[in-house]
């Protein structure tokens, strides 16, 4: 399959395309069929190892060499204990506890952090936002739930 890699911290001029092995689903994942992903801040600060702190994972070079936590698809193959989604199952969400890798044509993620596609919902309009991260209707003033400060 065919993803966009990173081998080494640095600017967007390392990102390159390349054949990497299909990865097989696990106890827990499935195996999804990338139709789309979002490039976000934490795609960059990766790619950029900044904060620092970003390098706790890989030092010298990146443990994840390829970047996208959003992400959108089809189900093609699901590994053992994986309860809430077939083949066949359109999905959406966020990467950021499977390793990354929504800059690739196939990336296996865990079967939580995924939810099902909208009927109707065009990926394209929406990316691969994950559901977590989709956005609340507006409030009126002086009714938000944000905590005090």
């Amino acid at each position: 399959m065919k993803a966009v890699v990173y081998r080494k911290y640095c600017l967007a001029d390392v990102l390159h395309l390349e054949d990497v092995p299909t990865p097989s689903p696990r106890d827990g994942e499935v195996l999804i069929e990338v139709h789309a992903s979002s490039v976000n801040s934490f795609d960059w600060g990766l790619l950029r190892a900044r904060p620092m702190l970003l390098r706790l994972g890989g030092l010298f070079k990146p443990k994840y060499p390829i970047l996208g936590a959003d992400v959108a698809g089809r189900v093609v193959s699901i590994g053992p204990a994986v309860t809430r989604f077939k083949v066949g199952d359109d999905v959406y969400g966020d990467l950021t506890e499977s390793g990354w890798g929504g800059f690739a044509e196939y990336t296996c993620a865990k079967q939580d952090p995924l939810a099902l596609k909208p009927p109707g919902h065009d990926v394209r309009a929406g990316g691969g936002r994950a559901p977590g991260r989709v956005p609340r209707p507006a409030r009126p003033a002086g009714q938000d739930d944000r905590r005090p400060r």
